[in-house]
């Protein structure tokens, strides 16, 4: 079992615009010809920050619309917020704020020796490098610079440096890095 930030990037560093937009994403390539498809296998968890379970809403459930969309994730998710955001009806979304640490207890318990995922952003998923809980990151580096945005992952990680384990391509828009999180 493993706590990992699997996640996009562009060039230049960042997730998301900075109006938390993904636009930039979409053209680079199809997501079924990455590693994601192998990767959501081996998840039984997920946590997610409030901008990332807004833009969720927005795109992907769409609430209230004339097409509403199902929430695509079988698997427990917990939502980090300070604010109180509305749940999906029929998904297993639990809502939590301050302290990773014992949110992280929970999460492991529930995914029952399968990973952990930290979807984003990268500021939940710096709470968990802080508290020492991250065990791998995996990003698909775009072929785009977005010049600002939301960062990757707001901390300093220099001492020690993250391990690089290895480096895929994917297509012509995607260069997978993975790393491990020396402890």
């Amino acid at each position: 079992m493993r706590t990992q930030y699997y996640t996009a990037s562009s060039l230049d560093g960042f997730i998301a615009t900075e109006d938390d937009s993904l636009e930039w994403l979409f053209p680079l390539g199809d997501v079924n010809s990455t590693s994601y498809p192998r990767f959501i296998q081996d998840v039984g968890a997920l946590a997610m920050g409030s901008s990332t379970y807004e833009w969720m809403l927005r795109h992907v459930v769409k609430p209230g619309s004339s097409a509403p969309g199902a929430w695509p994730y079988p698997q427990p998710t917990w939502v980090f917020s300070s604010r109180r955001l509305p749940p999906v009806p029929g998904a297993d979304i639990r809502f939590a704020s301050g302290d990773v640490r014992p949110v992280h207890a929970q999460m492991v318990a529930a995914a029952q020796g399968r990973n952990v995922w930290l979807v984003g952003g990268g500021g939940l998923v710096g709470q968990f490098h802080d508290a020492g809980l991250l065990d791998e990151i995996i990003v698909q580096v775009g072929s785009v610079t977005l010049g600002r945005g939301k960062p990757l992952l707001p901390r300093r990680i220099v001492s020690p440096s993250l391990k690089l384990i290895s480096v895929q391509k994917f297509g012509e828009g995607f260069g997978e890095l993975r790393y491990e999180v020396r402890k």
